[in-house]
């Protein structure tokens, strides 16, 4: 038997439930995973609220994200053995456990140098970040790029990558605290958007001429305005509703505003097949363990304490990452 939060009904974080199940042997492509670590992402709030339909229906679990040892391997499973500690940031869904059976399709050997909990707290973030500025717009040298939410999970590192690269960031926060923290993590330009108009910074900033590229993990409080700091031609990249679902738009205002370009994307798109998974994974790896990029994982809960982490993420009391620790 092992412990798992479950949903029956989707509402608020008092619908996590901590429950015991028995977990199985893995089929044919599958692994059983003794999981240490399991990360907490604003996407499993969506999950947990209704507002993103959970795959296959309740009741079910929770989770996106996760790291641990494979204690048995299925038919069929290859470049994995048992023993081999692994993470993953693509699901499925489920993640909430303390052992689980799941494809090994979408899980990546963990080098040494980064320990469990950095793992749980980084592989959705950091592949997010990947895929955002490696891929879906590859950011260069000399560009100045805004970022929302510079000091939460997946900011963090997208300050810390931008910055490496050679970007200029411009990030907002909503706190004085959390400008520090995206200072002290390469955003050159933190703005309280809670005191600022945001946009009157970015054109500053630019000397009016705007952005290439907006990343929104924010949604319905900042997407509006954030089409007026795109320079014409502009990429807006919504990839997040932390503030709620966007609103609609109509294309006709992308093209008053500058003949923009709008993306609503998915890691899942972006980490279809092995090869991008494992690429995108190398990737990442590499910078956390050269040290251009650090992981802050802001707080840990123990995995019966999910409601708590949830709380806490979504009254905007959280930093960095959150763990749930088994």
């Amino acid at each position: 038997m092992t412990t798992v939060i479950r949903l029956h009904e989707t509402g608020g974080p008092e619908v996590l439930r901590v429950e015991t199940t028995s977990v199985g042997d893995p089929g044919p492509g599958q692994v059983r995973l003794a999981q240490s670590a399991c990360g907490v992402n604003y996407i499993d709030t969506y999950h947990r609220s209704g507002l993103y339909p959970i795959p296959g229906g309740l009741p079910n679990g929770l989770g996106l994200e996760g790291c641990g040892i494979i204690e048995a391997i299925g038919d069929g499973v290859t470049g994995l053995n048992v023993g081999d500690r692994v993470a993953y940031g693509t699901g499925p869904i489920g993640g909430y456990a303390a052992a689980r059976v799941m494809p090994a399709t979408g899980l990546v050997k963990v080098p040494d140098a980064i320990t469990d909990v950095q793992a749980a707290g980084m592989m959705l973030r950091g592949l997010t970040v990947q895929y955002l500025i490696r891929r879906l717009f590859k950011v260069e040298p000399g560009m100045t790029v805004l970022f929302h939410a510079a000091a939460g999970g997946v900011g963090l590192i997208a300050c810390q990558w931008l910055k490496a690269l050679g970007a200029t960031v411009i990030g907002t926060v909503s706190t004085e605290e959390k400008a520090e923290l995206a200072r002290a993590h390469g955003c050159d330009h933190p703005v309280l958007y809670t005191r600022e108009d945001f946009v009157a910074r970015v054109k500053e900033i630019t000397g009016g001429k705007g952005v290439p590229v907006v990343y929104d993990g924010v949604g319905k409080t900042v997407f509006e305005k954030s089409l007026d700091c795109l320079a014409p031609r502009g990429l807006m990249c919504t990839f997040g509703n932390a503030s709620g679902p966007v609103p609609d738009i109509s294309p006709l205002t992308l093209s008053q505003k500058g003949s923009l370009f709008l993306t609503r994307p998915t890691l899942a798109h972006y980490t279809a097949n092995r090869a991008e998974l494992e690429e995108a994974a190398a990737d990442l790896f590499s910078v956390v363990a050269n040290g251009t990029v650090k992981i802050e994982v802001g707080q840990t809960f123990a995995l019966t304490d999910a409601r708590a982490a949830h709380e806490a993420l979504e009254s905007r009391a959280t930093t960095g990452s959150t763990v749930l620790t088994v």
